[in-house]
């Protein structure tokens, strides 16, 4: 073969590659299940170990005060997927049974459902349109098939979890199994665009650990912070999984090609983590139920070594995924604002956005009970609103209001709405206008079987533990 020849038998080789790396970024985005606000090192962990996605984070953006749009799985979820807060997609628990001992529940909760309506078109099915191959990794939490709702590739186990934990049935464990199969994934989508949407079933119970870490975390100081061992070992189960991610981009060349985002569903599970300095944990609506770790990695776009305290929540990422990818979002409701002017530093704030939450129904208590409002529930009906530095919530029980300023009181311990009733009043109007726009199911139906002497003896004696 002639010396014109072999070049233009390398230039027909090189070809896709220059059209592959000119067109949108590829997407990685894993999602975490109950993971808390400071489960990471990077956070300020002193006792988990998480050195890769420190270093992710190290050079990417870093958003402190970012969150979930539910303090517990389903609603956020389907928040996420859809785009839109749980009023419009009516997902507002895992299930739909009351939860908790119906003696102590002063109202009806609102039902809601369990799986998200075809109707509704997800991020994943607007990637598709635009190009993207997709792929579903985990945890779905939304209805029977995640391949009827955008993703073209779909690896669910959610059936496996409550029989196996979190080994396999062939005892392998579950997040090098799922790490496993989005490599693969990553690997047969060499020629086109792709989004990977893991979903962990880490750090979720059961607490199962991953075995060949027990005696490293065994013989580990315990952190002032965190000291639960079998917690570590998952977390850095899924760390050493996110290290393998790394190494297959690096060795397909696609690492600088590749968007990598950060993300967990609630807050911590509160029996074996902390999020201190914030109060509450998963399934309550104080900042530990609802505030989580951020990140986005993006080289060349996003300028590393930067955080922001800018408040964002899981509706954001739609749109935001709409604009990596050079689409249009789809002509239905989209709650969220794109990310993208915060990823490339044009802009440090959105204003005075407000970002709201709305919780009809009931979460009954872990066994502990030291960060919430009261011993018997996690959380009873609420809704809450964030503008800027100020925090409110309703609770529909008594008509009880909150307000806090999380700039001087992260922990939400010094209830303001007596002292500014002005700003008090403004927020709670704002937060019954957006109710009414999205057309939010308030509970109002008194409980038949509410028993207040029932309710009043299990606090006190909730107390008395």
């Amino acid at each position: 073969m002639n010396r014109s020849a072999i070049a233009l038998a390398l230039s027909a080789l090189l070809v896709p590659t220059v059209l592959r790396a000119a067109g949108p970024p590829n997407i990685l985005f894993i999602y975490l299940d109950d993971f808390g606000w400071k489960d990471t090192g990077y956070m300020g962990s002193d006792f988990y170990e998480t050195p890769h996605l420190d270093a992710l984070a190290k050079d990417g953006l870093v958003f402190t005060d970012a969150y979930s749009n539910a303090a517990n799985c389903a609603p956020a979820r389907a928040s996420l997927l859809s785009g839109q807060y749980t009023p419009r997609h009516r997902i507002f628990n895992v299930g739909t049974r009351p939860r908790g001992n119906a003696k102590h529940r002063r109202l009806v909760p609102v039902t809601g459902t369990t799986v998200l309506d075809d109707k509704i078109v997800t991020w994943a099915e607007t990637l598709q349109q635009a190009g993207y191959r997709t792929g579903m990794f985990g945890k779905w939490h939304l209805g029977p098939d995640p391949k009827t709702q955008g993703f073209d590739v779909s690896v669910e186990h959610q059936k496996l979890t409550p029989k196996y934990g979190h080994y396999g049935p062939k005892g392998e464990y579950l997040a090098d199994m799922l790490t496993d199969r989005t490599i693969d994934f990553i690997r047969e989508s060499k020629d086109q665009p792709w989004c990977a949407y893991l979903a962990h079933f880490g750090v979720h119970t059961p607490l199962d650990p991953k075995k060949d870490l027990l005696p490293k975390y065994e013989a580990k100081k315990p952190g002032k912070l965190h000291d639960h061992v079998v917690m570590a070992t998952m977390i850095q189960a899924i760390d050493d999984a996110t290290g393998r991610l790394i190494e297959a981009l690096e060795e397909l060349g696609e690492e600088d090609d590749t968007v990598i985002i950060f993300f967990s569903d609630n807050g911590g599970y509160g029996p074996a983590t902390d999020m201190d300095p914030l109060w509450g944990y998963k399934g309550t609506y104080f900042e530990g139920g609802i505030r989580v770790p951020l990140f986005v990695h993006w080289p060349g776009v996003v300028k590393p070594g930067s955080r922001s305290g800018e408040p964002v929540i899981g509706t954001d990422l739609y749109p935001t995924f709409c604009e990596i990818a050079g689409v249009e979002p789809p002509d239905q409701a989209l709650d969220g604002r794109s990310l993208m002017p915060l990823l490339r530093g044009k802009t440090k704030t959105f204003g005075e956005r407000p970002i709201y939450w709305h919780f009809p129904a009931y979460l009954q208590s872990y066994s502990i009970h030291d960060e919430q409002r009261d011993p018997l529930f996690r959380s009873r009906p609420v809704a809450a609103i964030r503008v800027g530095d100020f925090k409110l919530k309703e609770y529909y029980e008594d008509g009880h209001v909150e307000l806090y300023n999380l700039k001087d009181d992260i922990r939400e311990q010094h209830n303001l709405a007596e002292k500014m009733p002005a700003k008090r009043d403004a927020l709670l109007q704002k937060l019954h206008d957006w109710q009414q726009e999205v057309d939010a199911p308030i509970p109002r139906e008194t409980n038949p079987k509410y028993d207040a002497d029932a309710e009043r003896k299990a606090i006190e004696k909730a107390g008395a533990r």
